[in-house]
């Protein structure tokens, strides 16, 4: 009975551990950013809720605290103004953009070392050629053993990775392509099956790409040209939101994301790492986006700040903050709702 529990709890667990690790990079991209500009740093907590544990060294409060979903880098000035010439407030404009973007910055970084341990990990470096094809492929009608998918409807294929993301986003059984072909690109138009999942229709690839032997300068890249096709696939899924491909219920919050790691820790180490380099990745992007209660945010106040050599006035922007902050959560409520309801089916 409890090894049973615990066969259902430790894939959990693991989830919250991995997006707590996401998080501390995140906030200690902050920390390291602070402290190379000489910025105060009052507090540095791992988790939320009650204190655990607590020390101090130096000008700064460590803390470790009972929720495991979260933290946080507290500056000196970052919310208020400060007389303290270390405060986040007190630093010149480059000084505090830096420190801003220094927490998504680390997400890539996490993210592009993630790629890179799993491309070290396979026996054959993937392309973008065809190698050869299921029985009775469809596909086979038209594409050769041997053609480099160049785009794929319009979309630019560097990586594997950009030929799966390809075939996902299509709306029907036929794709536009792109081809090298003999030494000359080829424009085709490709018929493949289809299948239904969750009541959407989705191209069912019947053919394999070729993989060829590791070298250095291939691995770095691949890791590369992945880590950029999967940043990719985050515009790519806002714009499938605008135009309709996707609906709100398509998309996942801390709940899903969690659901889909501890499925991915079963599964075994790698569909783990690939979905965590996915996550990080995401989560360093979106928190450029210049959205109300994100770093971009506050990157675009300080844009805004070192052109016009003042700061948008105080009411303005807690204002702007708070409208931000409010849509924010009302916006995480529904996806949350939406991924309890998923698991609850």
């Amino acid at each position: 009975m409890i090894l049973e529990i615990w066969q259902k709890v430790y894939p959990i667990l693991i989830a919250i551990l991995f997006f707590e690790l996401i998080i501390l990079v995140h906030e200690g991209g902050h920390f390291v950013a602070a402290r190379l500009m000489k910025i105060k740093v009052n507090e540095f907590s791992i988790g939320m809720g009650p204190k655990l544990i607590q020390f101090t060294k130096g000008d700064t409060k460590y803390s470790l605290r009972l929720i495991l979903f979260g933290g946080y880098c507290s500056m000196e000035g970052e919310s208020e103004e400060s007389d303290d010439e270390a405060s986040f407030s007190n630093k010149k404009v480059w000084q505090r953009m830096f420190v801003v973007v220094a927490g998504a910055f680390m997400n890539l970084i996490l993210g592009f070392i993630i790629v890179a341990i799993l491309t070290c990990s396979q026996e054959l470096i993937g392309t973008p050629c065809v190698a050869k094809f299921d029985k009775n492929a469809v596909s086979s009608q038209t594409l050769r053993a041997g053609d480099v998918i160049k785009s794929i409807d319009g979309m630019r294929v560097y990586s594997p990775n950009d030929v799966t993301t390809g075939l996902s986003r299509s709306a029907d059984d036929t794709l536009d392509m792109v081809v090298m072909r003999d030494g000359k690109e080829k424009k085709l138009s490709v018929k493949f099956n289809t299948e239904k999942i969750d009541s959407k229709q989705f191209i069912k690839m019947d053919f394999w790409l070729l993989g060829v032997k590791k070298t250095f300068p291939n691995i770095i890249k691949t890791t590369f040209s992945e880590s950029v096709s999967i940043a990719r696939m985050v515009f790519l899924s806002i714009h499938d939101l605008i135009f309709g491909r996707f609906g709100l219920s398509d998309l996942s919050g801390p709940v899903g994301a969690v659901s889909v790691v501890s499925t991915a820790v079963k599964t075994g180490v790698y569909s783990m790492l690939k979905i965590m380099a996915l996550l990080t990745i995401n989560i360093g992007l979106l928190n450029l986006f210049p959205l109300p209660a994100l770093d971009g945010w506050r990157f675009f106040l300080l844009i805004f700040e070192g052109i016009f050599r003042k700061k948008l006035p105080d009411k303005w922007e807690w204002a702007i903050n708070g409208a931000g902050l409010v849509i924010l959560l009302g916006f995480m409520c529904v996806i949350t709702f939406s991924d309890v309801t998923k698991l609850l089916r």
